[in-house]
Formats: C-alpha cells, structure tokens, sequence
C-alpha cells in the first residue's frame, strides 16, 4: 500500500501587520510575523507538523512520534501528532511547569519524566526509538525537513508584504527558525535579504559558532568549548552551562552545523547579536503595551531591535530611509502574567545600575541606551 503525505499543511496562514507603533519608533515600515498564533503558539508547528507528515506518509499509521523536549517543540510536536491521529510520546526533564505538562495532556501526548535534565530526557527518548519499530524521533531544529517547513512563512511574508523587505529579523537558538528562513529566503530570491539573528547573552552559542567561523583569532568566552563538526567541516561553539532566563527556549548548547553552514555561505549574510536578559525583558513589557500581546522572553529577544532605534542605526549605519522591515514574532508557550511582573522588577532594578545596556555585534561590543 502506498501511503501518500497530506496535501494540505496543517498550519494555517499567519498574519503579517503593520505596527503603527513600532513604524513610528524606528522612522521606518515595520511588519511583524505573528508565529504566535499557530495552536501550539510558536513558529516550531511549522516545521514539526512537516516532519511528522513526512513521517507519516512514510512509516504509516502506526507511526509513534517520540520526541525530548520540555517547552515548545514538544507542544508542537503533540499538537501536530494529535490532528494526524498518531501516537506521540514527549520527553521531558524534571521542573517543567504545570501549564506545559496540561497542554501536553489536552493534546493527547503521553508524557515521561526523564530525568532532571534535558539530555537525561534525550538519553531515554532515544532508548525507547531504538526500542520500538513504530518509534521516530521528531527532530526540535535540526533537520532539514523541519527548516522546509519552516520556510513556509517567508513564503507568505513575500505574498503579504508591499515591497520587498530590507532585513528580516529573528531569534536564533539551535537554529531552526533561522534555517527555514534562508532556504525561504532562497526559494523565492531573496538571498540578498540581509538577516539579524538575536539571541541573549548566555544561550548564545550560535552567535559564539559564527565568530568561531568567521574570526580566525577569535577567543572564546569561559564556559564555551569548540567541537568540530566532521559533517559539514566546521567548528561549532558548544556552551557548557546555560546561564539565561531565555534557555527555556534558547537553550541549545551548540547550534545546528547545517544551518552555521548556509548561513556562513548565504549571500545576504547575517548581522549576529546578543543582548543581556533584562534588555528582552523590557521588550516583554514594551510589546505587551503596543499590541496587547504577550511574549516569551525569547521571542522578546528579537523584538529588542524593534524598541532600540540606537542598535537598528549601529546595525544598519548607512541604510536609505525609509526603510522595510520585518520581524518574526515566533511565539512560545513559556511567559505568563506572574513572569510580567517579575520582568518588570527586574528591570526597575537593573535600570538604577547606569545608563545603557552592553551588547554584543558581530565581535563587537556596543553600548545601547535603557
């Protein structure tokens, strides 16, 4: 019997709005993706719903999706196994919040606790694919057919959007979301599309691996150790302990090789950024008053160029005006309203301690204004 992958993706066309209030803030025309609104309220259903309609098509009904994650790409992945009517098992270390682990439930996913930390769940997820002959492990960023799905948005961005964009702007952890964009990117000609890749200081190993692969003399920070990749022939920065709020979702401790790879021989380059938690944190509070939306701290992160005109003018100096620009709001699972009100505090604190924020640029470090 020949079994037939779905025609029809199963996310659903996301909505690309004009900010009025960042359009003015930054002197330009500011459009912004709202992953947000997927089911599994992030951009990874995309790319996951993909995989698993791949694996689907390929192993069957019988097909048992197992995958180690205790954030967004779990929730994708049992969102998607659930409107495919397969069985979906996720992995997931000890400490993750009661809300993730109902929305797990609601979704049908079995869930394991496994362990008290993430690669402790990866460990007993792979066990049970070995295990059992159903079992395929859903990848949380780094495949390829996930980035295929992921390139979908770009997609719609070039039907939805008037002129064609400047930049385009994202958070980067593994990579994932960063890869759909460059192969979006060049299935439809934009490899001249400059991108900005944000993460915060502490989850940054992307940011660490391309500066790795670009700076020959470049030392790493303590914390960081160098593993070469014999796949793709590059070194990878590999964070041996995580120290951002943002890791819950940022928290890849070495980056995907194919993506450092396409990204390191994509035409339009790349402008890598990272910026202190505190600095995301207040786009958490800044977005939420501007759009009456909430924003996971990662997701936050990318949006921290869209409340700083100072770092938009350090990274683009000589940019004509006006200027058309995009931002991936990409979602996420993990903020609520207690979480607000700790950002909140946290900033007010950090705010007393001087006048501007250190952020880190392509090896250099800037000054940005609180």
């Amino acid at each position: 019997m020949t079994i037939e992958i779905e025609s029809t993706p199963l996310w659903l066309e996301t909505p690309l709005i004009y900010s009025s209030h960042i359009s003015s803030l930054l002197s330009a025309s500011v459009y912004l993706k709202l992953e947000n609104l997927h089911p599994s309220q992030s951009f990874k259903y995309r790319g996951i719903s993909h995989f698993i309609n791949h694996a689907k098509a390929t192993h069957g009904p019988d097909l048992h999706c197992i995958i180690a994650s205790g954030g967004n790409a779990g929730i994708a992945g049992a969102c998607a196994a659930n409107v495919l009517k397969v069985k979906c098992t996720v992995y997931i270390p000890e400490g993750v919040s009661r809300q993730t682990l109902d929305f797990l439930k609601k979704e049908g996913a079995e869930v394991v606790v496994a362990g008290k930390f993430y690669a402790e769940a990866l460990k007993r997820a792979e066990e049970a694919v070995r295990s059992d002959p159903n079992g395929v492990m859903i990848p949380a960023y780094d495949d390829p057919i996930v980035w295929e799905g992921h390139s979908s948005m770009v997609t719609e961005i070039a039907r939805q959007i008037p002129d064609k964009p400047d930049a385009i702007f994202c958070s980067v952890g593994g990579g994932g979301l960063l890869g759909g964009l460059v192969v979006g990117c060049k299935n439809i000609g934009w490899d001249d599309v400059p991108l900005v890749a944000l993460e915060t200081i502490g989850s940054n190993c992307f940011y660490q691996s391309i500066r790795l692969n670009s700076q020959h003399d470049y030392t790493l920070p303590n914390g960081v150790q160098v593993v070469d990749d014999s796949t793709h022939n590059i070194p990878l920065a590999h964070l041996t302990k995580l120290t951002s709020r943002a890791s819950g979702s940022l928290g890849a401790s070495q980056p995907s090789a194919g993506v450092v790879k396409m990204v390191m021989e994509r035409r339009g380059g790349i402008r890598c950024v990272s910026v202190p938690d505190e600095m995301s944190m207040q786009a958490v509070e800044f977005f939420a008053e501007d759009h009456k939306m909430l924003a996971e701290l990662a997701c936050a992160t990318t949006l921290t160029a869209a409340y700083k005109s100072d770092l938009l003018a350090a990274l683009f100096p000589s940019a004509k005006k006006p200027r058309t620009l995009v931002f991936i709001v990409c979602g996420g699972f993990k903020i609520s309203m207690s979480e607000m009100v700790e950002y909140r505090q946290i900033v007010e604190e950090n705010l007393k301690k001087g006048k501007a924020w250190e952020v880190l640029c392509d090896g250099e470090t800037w000054t940005v204004q609180k």
